[in-house]
């Protein structure tokens, strides 16, 4: 097993914190057996806490990632494409012809769109719909029938649908 040290843990919560690797990834790249990892898990309790604290910040970082990357596709965004013709020269090396730059417009996505306004503010947007039956003038329906009164409507119903 790998001798426990502050320099190794340092680089398993820089790697948890940076990207989205996998035990085995960060395991390999820490050089330590991933059996290893999970032992220091659960003898060193300041290592856990710090792997917990690595995956929350890594978590917030990507959070606030996905909120720019939603902003963006809700506003729409520019895009600089630059295409190049190239042709052979007297070498048969490649040399560049025409190059050109293209301004695109990137429109708002409206799935992004229905998703946000679904998601927040579901009392005024919804992809749902509901139904409410009611009686006459809004009554309930059934609210003044026994047990086997709604049995016997139902028995009923279901001799109508045969």
């Amino acid at each position: 097993m790998a001798k426990y040290s502050k320099k190794t843990v340092e680089r398993i919560v820089g790697l948890v914190k940076s990207d989205t690797y996998t035990i085995a990834e960060i395991c390999r790249q820490s050089g330590i057996a991933q059996r290893t990892y999970y032992k220091w898990l659960e003898d060193y309790p300041d290592f856990a806490a710090a792997i917990e604290e690595a995956e929350a910040e890594r978590m917030q970082m990507m959070a606030i990632e996905a909120k720019k990357s939603l902003l963006r596709k809700l506003q729409g965004y520019e895009v600089v494409e630059t295409h190049v013709t190239t042709v052979p020269d007297k070498d048969g090396k490649p040399k560049i012809k025409e190059q050109k730059t293209i301004k695109k417009h990137v429109a708002a996505d409206t799935a992004a769109i229905i998703f946000t306004l679904t998601n927040g503010d579901p009392e005024h947007w919804r992809n749902r719909q509901s139904t409410e039956v009611t009686g006459k003038d809004g009554k309930d329906l059934f609210a003044n029938k026994t047990d086997e009164e709604l049995d016997n409507e139902i028995e009923e119903l279901k001799r109508k649908l045969e």
